[in-house]
């Protein structure tokens, strides 16, 4: 089985940074889509941003593009997300996934919730005004 394990959530101000990381075992990822997620009370689940393992070729929505940034430690099967001048918008329970395919992120520019095939269970970010 492939886990995945989030960490780094907390509460920050407006403007403010926090790096997420979300650690995988069970399985290797070279070929694997890796990314982020998040939602909102009463939101659907929204793709945040994306990584392919093989190439580290990154991927962003729009609405977090120049804020945050997505990285990887391959000694560490860990992927990343650095998140800076934080909005209130962005308060949600981030989720790391990961897809078994690489190739959707790169045709498409993003993830889609429904094909991942593993989940973590979440970190909550919370962004105070």
């Amino acid at each position: 089985q492939v886990q995945l394990v989030e960490s780094g959530g907390g509460l920050v101000q407006a403007g403010g940074s926090l790096r997420l990381s979300c650690v995988a075992s069970g399985r290797t990822f070279t070929n694997y889509a890796m990314g982020w997620f998040r939602q909102a009370p009463g939101k659907e689940r929204e793709f945040v941003a994306a990584l392919r393992w093989s190439d580290s070729s990154t991927y962003y929505a729009d609405s977090v593009k120049g804020r945050f940034t997505i990285s990887r430690d391959n000694a560490k099967n860990t992927v990343y997300l650095q998140m800076n001048s934080l909005k209130p918008e962005d308060t949600a329970v981030y989720y790391c996934a990961a897809d078994r395919s690489s190739v959707p992120l790169y045709v498409t520019g993003k993830l889609s919730a429904q094909r991942m095939d593993y989940w973590g269970k979440g970190t909550l970010v919370t962004v105070s005004s």
